[in-house]
């Protein structure tokens, strides 16, 4: 029997007003029979209006439904018995802070799905944000140079943007930032700016987001060894360098008879140190997109930040942390930040952070919920990655036991709790519990 499908209204984050499932597709999931519930909200992106009118019903609680569809972690007050969650839930690397909410989802006998473990067979994820999560980050790390450099008393065509979530629209900030574009192509950028280099590490859904929007500002690709070759004397100052920075560019053997081997390097990262050091003096600014956990080498380190800037004031600017892992492979990154107080500067000599864009030392943009600054644009996307299993997840009877369920096998894979126990692959869990 198909289950009542309960939307959630979003309380982690003020600013947080994306939604799982859209009332366009909840218009096309009523026609095969599904009923909603939908959580009052005066914040979504989405009115209450819009999805009563796609035939939802609204409520002020989700008492009613069994199966329940939210975007970011849950309050532990609000899990009910037996239920079935999905969410982003941030427990697969045994992040400390989600365990009580895991230990409560355990001792209520929820079923957890994560919409980070839903992969195909190659291990791709298949229903994600990363893209807008690129876009936006992009938009407010072009917006933050633009602020910082305005703050020092340089007059710069960057200085007229404005952070993603104050454009009405991705459209809006795309031809803004053409604008900036044709701006630089025909009068070039400031001095203290030139060579402008943009790194981005990582190539995956975030990255892509990312060039999207530097790909609207006249630019061309270097690779990091042209960028170290890279002569500033005889660069165009009407031409911004992109560099595209690989595992490979990030770090090498700690044996220094080893080459580097990518396979090796994921199964044995502890055998290798980070080379990146050697780039950054290059960089005028850094779009931060890739995977890290603690096992990797960090990029940049405080020890390294107190080193370069002992030697005067940097290139580097600007670092847009995209991937915000607090105290991660940027380890200045010392929190993931608000929308509404987006940027702090890391003071190399006290390693102390200030928020805003005054101070000595490097500007650091790392909102922990960039795609919300896009989200109408980003929830339309996930909704359409995440439409062809809402009603097999409806349909399935979680009462089963596991090796029985009927789900499709990137949402199965994805089963981290499966009537309050951890599956089978998520077993490791308990290390952490």
């Amino acid at each position: 029997m198909t289950k009542i499908i309960g939307i959630r209204h979003e309380d982690k984050y003020l600013m947080e007003r994306r939604v799982a499932i859209t009332p366009l597709h909840i218009g096309k999931l009523k026609k095969e029979g599904l009923q909603f519930i939908v959580e009052r909200s005066a914040k979504r992106i989405f009115s209450d209006s819009e999805f009563e009118n796609a035939g939802a019903r609204l409520a002020d609680d989700l008492k009613d439904a069994e199966v329940i569809f939210g975007v970011k972690e849950i309050p532990v007050h609000h899990f009910e018995e037996n239920k079935t969650y999905i969410f982003f839930s941030h427990v697969i690397k045994g992040q400390s802070y989600n365990m009580p909410m895991l230990k409560v989802m355990m001792s209520k006998g929820c079923n957890l799905i994560d919409y980070e473990k839903i992969e195909n067979e190659e291990r791709k994820r298949l229903i994600f944000f990363g893209r807008y999560a690129g876009l936006a980050g992009a938009i407010n790390s072009l917006w933050s140079m633009g602020q910082r450099l305005a703050k020092k008393g340089v007059e710069n065509p960057f200085s007229v943007l404005k952070q993603a979530v104050n454009y009405t629209s991705l459209e809006e900030a795309r031809t803004a930032i053409s604008a900036v574009g044709h701006v630089i192509s025909a009068r070039g950028l400031p001095k203290e700016l030139c060579p402008m280099v943009v790194g981005v590490t990582g190539y995956g859904n975030v990255a892509g987001g990312a060039h999207e929007i530097l790909n609207l500002l006249p630019s061309i690709e270097i690779s990091p060894a042209q960028l170290l070759g890279l002569d500033p004397e005889k660069a165009p100052s009407n031409i911004i360098y992109k560099v595209i920075f690989r595992e490979k560019d990030l770090s090498k053997p700690l044996d220094s008879a080893a080459e580097f081997d990518l396979a090796h390097y994921y199964n044995h990262p502890e055998a290798y140190r980070s080379d990146f050091e050697q780039y950054i003096p290059k960089l005028s600014m850094l779009l931060n997109c890739m995977y890290w956990d603690k096992r990797y080498p960090r990029i940049i380190t405080k020890d390294y930040l107190a080193q370069l800037y002992a030697k005067g004031e940097p290139m580097l600017k600007v670092i847009g942390d995209i991937s915000c892992d607090p105290d991660g492979s940027i380890e200045c990154t010392h929190k993931g930040t608000e929308i509404e107080d987006p940027v702090f500067v890391y003071n190399p000599d006290s390693r102390q952070p200030s928020m805003g864009f005054k101070g000595h030392g490097l500007l650091v943009m790392a909102v922990d919920i960039l795609p919300s600054e896009l989200p109408r644009e980003a929830s339309l996307g996930f909704g359409d990655a995440l439409f062809p299993y809402v009603k097999a997840i409806a349909d399935s009877d979680f009462s089963q036991p596991f090796a029985d369920l009927v789900l499709p096998n990137p949402v199965k894979k994805a089963l981290i709790l499966h009537q309050g126990k951890l599956t089978p692959a998520f077993e490791y869990i308990n290390n952490y519990l």
